[in-house]
């Protein structure tokens, strides 16, 4: 006897898909306004330039894919690849309301507000993939 093949939850994947891609994406973003507070702080601003590229930027671009992706990938249990777009898209944008977010946590709490607001958005993404996972029915 096989077993029946377990019922997908469009709801449970689209939602938790758009959890992962916020939180996983804010995340990044939070971490890069970390790494830039830290630099401020330790790095004369005349050398500033020469530590490297613009770490705020890179770690926007990167939230902002990263978001994307997870929104698009997690979200592979619906069938409509439009709905799945919709999904990714507003995961990057989710993405970029937490980072701003992040801003006024880093306003509140400095260094230790970023960390648990960055450690925050990690756990809403880990959770969210596994919302998505569980209702796909893999």
């Amino acid at each position: 006897m096989t077993d029946p093949a377990p019922e997908k939850d469009p709801l449970a994947i689209g939602l938790g898909a758009l959890a992962a891609g916020v939180g996983l994406g804010g995340a990044t973003v939070t971490m890069a306004q970390g790494v830039v507070s830290i630099l401020r702080e330790r790095v004369d601003p005349m050398y500033y330039p020469f530590v490297g590229g613009d770490p705020l930027l890179a770690g926007l671009a990167a939230g902002v894919a990263l978001a994307a992706i997870f929104g698009w990938r997690r979200s592979r249990g619906i069938d409509n690849i439009w709905q799945r777009g919709v999904i990714a898209v507003l995961a990057a944008v989710g993405a970029l309301l937490v980072g701003f977010l992040a801003a006024l946590a880093h306003g509140l709490g400095g260094v230790v507000g970023l960390v648990v607001w960055g450690a925050a958005s990690l756990a809403l993404g880990i959770v969210g993939s596994q919302w998505a996972v569980k209702g796909s029915g893999e």
